[in-house]
């Protein structure tokens, strides 16, 4: 098989990463020379292969410059291999949390920021069908040779027509991340990738997980100190200190204000992402009462109470249950 000369027998040595459905190798194939990035699908998924082979078959069509391209997949014996572009910079955690720290400047946080934001609205918006990416984070997020920013790890993602009501039934994702509705309804959509996605718009502007344990008592929740700042006036205090004056004052403020507004309890009161597109990209100005529309949203107790029960020893652990 090609693609066990490519990972030298899928020897430890080669593994880039381990996402919840696999471990991910880096290969060379030897036709070509060229560095590609192969997925071997965990053995415990096997029972449910058809169905995965069938979702891969799916997200293969899919062609957006900051979304992960799957170049093809091999399903022989039971063994599931799925094969991606390489990407040499790795996820976006070892530019945010890496030695030395603050690797990533302003105008590169914004730019991520966009990228993804640009992936999601193709997703959401612009294919034939709705994909619920259901995992968006950081470490999904992954860097090019160039530095442009590419959505990955489709693995827990569903896709539903335009106008339907995705099928799911489970809790699926990075508790973290994770809305409040989607614990209690077991109901993704849309709308719970528009709460990750401003969970992770913050991260970045921040520098900061999502939980921090080690923090202040009024900093381990990062939704909640972003929230404090603006309370007090002063939302800039949150941005990432390594970033220090080097930064557009306009912008941070537009990208921790939407962080705000797509993380609303409510799922009905967020954006969608067409909007977060518009807003990123200047072509609309985010309501002038935004500091009250926000504060309607007020439910640290709510998700304190939500980040002791599921997060108490990381806000990285991730829930598959399908």
């Amino acid at each position: 098989m090609d693609l066990s000369i490519a990972t030298n027998g899928f020897k430890d040595r080669e593994i880039l990463g381990k996402e919840g459905f696999g471990r991910v190798y880096r290969g060379v194939l030897p036709a070509s020379n060229i560095q590609v990035a192969v997925k071997r699908v965990a053995h415990d998924l096997r029972q449910r292969m058809r169905e995965f082979v069938a979702k891969i078959a799916t997200i293969g069509c899919l062609r957006h410059p900051n979304l992960v391209r799957l170049l093809g997949y091999l399903w022989h014996k039971q063994e599931l291999l799925l094969v991606y572009d390489f990407m040499p910079n790795r996820s976006l955690n070892k530019f945010l949390y890496g030695q030395p720290k603050g690797m990533l400047n302003w105008m590169q946080r914004f730019k991520i920021i966009r990228d993804v934001a640009s992936g999601l609205f193709y997703l959401h918006h612009q294919w034939v069908q709705v994909i619920i990416h259901r995992d968006i984070k950081a470490s999904n997020v992954l860097i090019d040779s160039a530095f442009n920013t590419i959505l990955g790890d489709f693995g827990l993602a569903k896709s539903c027509d335009h106008g339907a009501d995705p099928q799911t039934s489970h809790v699926a994702g990075t508790l973290s991340y994770i809305a409040l509705e989607l614990v209690r309804t077991r109901k993704a959509n849309t709308s719970t990738d528009l709460f990750a996605f401003g969970t992770f718009m913050l991260e970045v502007v921040c520098g900061r997980r999502p939980v921090e344990h080690w923090a202040s008592p009024e900093k381990i929740i990062l939704i909640d100190w972003v929230f404090e700042c603006l309370e007090r006036g002063n939302i800039l205090e949150a941005i990432d200190e390594c970033l220090g004056t080097e930064h557009v004052i306009e912008e941070a403020e537009l990208v921790l204000k939407l962080g705000l507004l797509c993380s609303r309890v409510v799922a009905a009161a967020r954006p969608n992402m067409s909007d977060v597109v518009k807003y990123l990209e200047g072509e609309a100005q985010l309501p002038d009462n935004l500091s009250e529309i926000i504060s309607g949203f007020r439910r640290s107790l709510k998700w304190r109470g939500r980040a002791t029960n599921f997060c108490s020893n990381s806000n990285n652990h991730r829930v598959i249950c399908l």
